[in-house]
């Protein structure tokens, strides 16, 4: 069982989806804490200076599915 599962399905315009990821690049880059706008609030999430990272692309039945992962540890490293 997750302990904190959120997920958000939309119809967004081009510039909309370049913003959101806009937004994501910026906290990837500066790390620590990051605030993400994620439906009606946000979420601070704790950003690592390494991630585990997984691109999937697949094309098939007309349509083009593109999936973005990333994933990093709830602890810090050297925490007990």
């Amino acid at each position: 069982m997750k302990d904190l599962k959120f997920e958000q399905k939309s119809s967004l315009s081009r510039l909309e989806v370049a913003d959101q990821l806009s937004a994501l690049a910026e906290a990837l880059r500066h790390g620590g804490n990051a605030e993400l706008e994620l439906g009606p609030g946000k979420m601070s999430l704790r950003v690592p200076d390494e991630l585990h990272t997984e691109i999937e692309v697949e094309i098939g039945d007309g349509e083009i599915e593109m999936e973005i992962e990333l994933k990093w540890p709830t602890a810090q490293a050297g925490a007990a």
